[in-house]
């Protein structure tokens, strides 16, 4: 009997003791995945010895961030490589502290309107006969704060002095660094 007592107090210490041990919660937060923040800007400065300049607006939008401005001091009616970079760091001459283009999911580099590209990746922009560009860019699949991976508050903007030809591999053959702004959240 003694035995058959012992026996059940150890099946009942189990059977608690199975129970109780369900994982606890995970406490540590995954970021949103959604923009937390309504605007940021970003101040282009020149690099490398240009004198590229600007300043851009940078507000989420429907599935990512638009950004809208103006870049001055490019050669007229040209086209240039324009990417999100994934430091926000403009201190060196050339802006190489950047880092490479943005690109959280480790993709190959590509064209923005296509299904393979860096998050950073977008279209080129062009001046005008003034030296001037007006960006107005939509920026699919990011976010702006909140800190997601896909998150490019206080990344760079870069402007490079080629057109990015959308398939060399990692950068599109865009050349040198022509201005650096870091995206800062303002509200």
């Amino acid at each position: 009997m003694r035995i058959a007592h012992a026996s059940l107090g150890l099946l009942t210490l189990a059977t608690l003791a199975a129970c109780s041990s369900t994982p606890p919660a995970s406490t540590s937060a995954t970021p949103a995945a959604t923009s937390t923040a309504q605007q940021a800007t970003a101040v282009l400065a020149s690099a490398s010895g240009s004198r590229v300049s600007g300043k851009l607006t940078l507000a989420p939008m429907g599935d990512g961030v638009h950004l809208s401005g103006e870049v001055g001091g490019l050669a007229p009616n040209g086209q240039f490589g324009f990417h999100v970079h994934e430091k926000g760091d403009c201190s060196a001459v050339d802006a190489t502290s950047a880092g490479a283009h943005f690109n959280p999911a480790a993709s190959a580099h590509g064209r923005a309107s296509t299904a393979v590209h860096h998050a950073g990746d977008m279209d080129n922009i062009a001046s005008d006969g003034s030296g001037v560009a007006k960006v107005n860019v939509h920026l699919r699949g990011v976010t702006l704060g909140g800190g997601a991976a896909n998150d490019i508050a206080n990344r760079a903007v870069i402007v490079h002095a080629a057109p990015d030809d959308y398939h060399t591999q990692p950068t599109g053959n865009a050349g040198a660094r022509l201005a650096c702004g870091v995206i800062k959240v303002t509200r």
